[in-house]
């Protein structure tokens, strides 16, 4: 069995960066992803536009050149791809890593399948967009109810209910809106989340507004059937139901703790968040490292793309005993 100097499980953008800081400093290198390529990004809304500017989520030092300020989701898919065939990076799609366990010096890498692989360092970058927060609530599974956004164009003259009042449920909403969706938001919350991108506000505001979209706040839903939800009022304790031809669950995600467990990982019990040096990204096991937003906990909002990339050049820094790239802005962040 071949012995990688590093394995980056996650290929992802994070993932990806860490492989070209591998591949530029001499390393052998295997990325394990458990989908396609950048399948996180494959599943964002197809018409989704990025927070952060293009420059901002460059890897490997490869310009982003794009006609707008912001990229969309098809332009990263293309960018990230030929980002990994210009390193020539060497990576195995649709192998899931189950655990990771060390021997010695070696680290043995086992997939979900039954495959395994050896390498004397570890690099987890597996992300948090393949683990939606559960609501745990009857009805949740059914085949109409899904955790991620889509397009517009299937649910049109339907009635839908967004669960959730962040960046992904406001922009969902207004796009379904505009598409001739009967749109109800339901949120435990008074109002929208204080995060939702501040251009959005008042768009989905002046809709609230108007009736074009309808706000249920202070309130969580208890049950999904195949034709309606049942949503408690959490200062009333009132009980009613709202029809919903489907149901989007908005209400994040979060990464795989039990994975991060497995391979030997200490979590903090509250936060999720696993212990790790916030210069090097080494973990408690030494020679395993986190990279990208794996390493936020349920602070998922803290960490993405624009300053988890920079977390590869500091763990390939500390691979190779150099000088470590200090990420000030992460140190600031966690």
């Amino acid at each position: 069995m071949q012995t990688f100097d590093v394995i980056i499980v996650g290929g992802g953008p994070c993932g990806l960066a860490a492989g070209i800081e591998a591949a530029k400093a001499g390393l052998s290198h295997l990325i394990l992803e458990m989908g396609s390529l950048t399948e996180s990004i494959r599943q964002y809304p197809r018409r989704m536009r990025f927070f952060s500017t293009a420059e901002n989520i460059e890897i490997g030092g490869l310009p982003f050149s794009i006609s707008s300020v912001k990229a969309g989701r098809d332009e990263a898919l293309q960018y990230y791809r030929k980002a990994a065939a210009y390193y020539n990076l060497n990576f195995k799609l649709f192998q899931e890593v189950w655990e990771v366990e060390k021997e010695h010096d070696i680290f043995i890498v086992s997939t979900k399948t039954g495959e395994r692989y050896q390498a004397r360092k570890v690099i987890m970058a597996t992300g948090y967009f393949t683990r939606p927060r559960w609501l745990g609530i009857p009805g949740e599974d059914l085949p109409h109810v899904s955790h991620y956004y889509d397009e517009p164009f299937k649910y049109s003259f339907t009635n839908v209910v967004i669960i959730g009042a962040s960046n992904s449920a406001v922009e969902a909403a207004l796009e379904l809106y505009r598409h001739d969706v009967n749109i109800t938001i339901v949120h435990r919350g008074e109002d929208f989340r204080s995060t939702v991108k501040y251009w959005l506000v008042p768009d989905v505001k002046n809709r609230v507004k108007e009736g074009k979209i309808k706000t249920v706040f202070d309130s969580v839903v208890t049950q999904i059937d195949e034709k309606n939800i049942t949503v408690n009022n959490l200062k009333t304790g009132e009980e009613t139901q709202l029809p919903a031809d489907f149901v989007f669950i908005l209400t994040g995600y979060i990464p795989d703790a039990e994975l991060l467990r497995r391979c030997g990982i200490e979590l903090d019990p509250v936060t999720q968040v696993p212990v790790f040096d916030k210069e090097t990204f080494e973990t408690n096991i030494p020679g395993l490292y986190v990279c990208g937003t794996v390493l936020a906990g349920v602070f998922t909002e803290k960490v993405f793309i624009e300053n988890g990339r920079e977390h590869a050049q500091a763990i390939i820094d500390h691979i190779m005993g150099r000088e470590v790239h200090k990420v000030a802005e992460l140190i600031q962040r966690i």
